[in-house]
């Protein structure tokens, strides 16, 4: 028995797979978010406890072969030498250090960085985080003896073992052509002096063995950290050559193509996270659109998410003439394009549009906006999906109709603890003396072929959708190109 887990941002979940892949045993337990304002932070003993109560729910007293950890990336997580917490951990979603990010951006550190690592600033990165707390909190950064992410700390409590892999370290410090961490680019944020803090980079998976500290782990288990949830759930969907991509329809949609080199040379805008060859990195572009929009739509429209896939079928392309544009996160759009001005409309409407029209208007704004991002990241190959949205047969339908190739539906459940024990075996199998079939622990579970007819309309309205996206940021801009 093998067990992947991922912790995300408010649901802990651990997969208990048989040899063959299949699963076992599925749990999830929710995990809370505290703060104010734009501060947003979880408590590492909620999050550790979690993780003893999805394990020991799933393995029911037997000792698994391997337990295999994923989760959120980015935020930090402070913590001493035996993983205990010196203050809540600031989340990915904390937007404390907008101003400082603003300023970078201002006076070029931020494309500096993005030449150097191949990765953007946000406010909820390590980086900016780090910057701030060493600003206004220095005393939390000299209790820490790590500064790391979720996974990350979670390995060090449960196993003593300090270290990162290879995607959390990415972002923003990593140099891809050394795989090391770049003194310069620490430098440029003002956080060199607290380099100190960041964990080693395992050359495979952080491993280590259980100290038998957490219920479901006996002393003794082989545990290994990473990649984080991103590059998990690529890998748990067979996602591995250059130019193939998955789309992840969640909250927010996580669009990522494999590619063989960092493009240090295009406009700064997504991550390039590594992977373990040398010649392999995920592209991510997560735009803040996904089924936060179709939910607000669903809410104004009174209409239920058991309705979707019917109204989708009983409505034709093109949604009546309305069109619309899905950006409605309060902190704008970061990808493909990175404006915080970004705002969500509608176009087209008269005394004859219906809530089915605005509904499927929406539906289709966000996978436009997917196929920009998949576009974007150099997606040539073959697509697989995941996530919530994919719940729905019909605008599973219409998103390869717009992006016009097949989707390949990932094998559930959670493809991101799937892949976390793929990566596991594939970086410490001889260790663990353990080998898998990757194509049978990948193996799609449908794949939706796209209406030719239906691909050939939304290429025109797909022009059409980009022309308004411009339009809409020339008016963002103002009469006098200012933001």
């Amino acid at each position: 028995m093998f067990v992947g887990v991922d912790m995300g941002t408010s649901v802990a979940k651990a997969v208990a797979f048989a040899e063959d892949g299949a699963a076992l045993g599925v749990e999830s337990v929710p995990i809370s978010l505290g703060g104010r304002g734009d501060q947003v932070e979880q408590d590492i003993e909620e999050v550790v406890r979690a993780a003893g109560t999805v394990v020991a729910a799933v393995t029911a007293g037997r000792t698994p072969a391997l337990v295999a950890l994923t989760g959120q990336g980015d935020g930090l997580w402070l913590a001493d030498d035996r993983g205990r917490a010196v203050r809540p951990a600031l989340s990915w979603m904390d937007g404390r250090a907008g101003d400082l990010v603003a300023g970078w951006m201002a006076d070029g550190t931020a494309r500096e960085m993005y030449r150097r690592t191949g990765n953007v600033l946000f406010p909820g990165s390590p980086g900016p985080l780090l910057a701030w707390l060493d600003r206004y909190e220095p005393r939390s950064l000299d209790a820490a003896t790590t500064a790391a992410c979720c996974k990350d700390i979670l390995h060090l409590r449960l196993t003593g073992e300090r270290s990162t892999d290879l995607s959390d370290a990415s972002v923003p410090f990593l140099d891809p052509r050394t795989r090391a961490y770049a003194p310069e680019a620490l430098a440029a944020l003002g956080v060199g002096h607290r380099a100190g803090l960041l964990p080693p980079i395992a050359a495979a998976l952080p491993y280590g063995e259980a100290l038998g500290n957490v219920p479901g782990l006996p002393a003794g288990t082989p545990v290994t950290s990473g990649p984080y949830d991103l590059p998990a759930c690529a890998i748990g969907a067979g996602v591995t050559e250059p130019g193939d991509g998955l789309l992840i329809v969640g909250t927010t949609l996580a669009c990522q193509v494999v590619v063989e080199r960092v493009a240090f040379e295009e406009e700064p805008v997504g991550f390039h996270l590594a992977l373990a060859r040398p010649d392999r990195h995920m592209r991510a572009l997560p735009a803040m659109t996904g089924t936060v929009a179709l939910d607000w739509v669903l809410g104004i429209t009174g209409t239920s998410h058991a309705q979707l896939s019917e109204l989708l079928d009983g409505t034709p392309r093109g949604a009546g003439g309305v069109a619309a544009l899905p950006y409605l996160s309060p902190s704008g759009e970061r990808v493909p394009f990175v404006d915080h001005t970004a705002r969500a409309e509608f176009t087209g409407l008269d005394l004859r549009a219906s809530r089915a029209d605005l509904v499927r208007a929406m539906c289709e704004a966000i996978a436009f906006a997917a196929r920009h991002c998949l576009e974007a990241a150099g997606l040539t190959g073959d697509l697989a999906v995941c996530g919530g949205g994919t719940r729905s047969p019909a605008w599973l339908r219409l998103f390869a109709e717009v992006i016009g190739r097949p989707l390949r539906v990932a094998r559930g459940p959670e493809p991101g603890a799937r892949g976390a024990v793929l990566a596991a075996v594939a970086a410490r199998g001889e260790r663990l003396g353990r080998e898998l079939d990757v194509a049978a622990w990948t193996a799609p579970e449908a794949v939706v072929d796209p209406d030719p007819a239906g691909v050939a309309f939304y290429e025109e309205e797909y022009a059409r959708y980009l022309f308004r996206v411009e339009s809409a940021r020339a008016r963002w801009r103002g009469p006098d190109g200012a933001r």
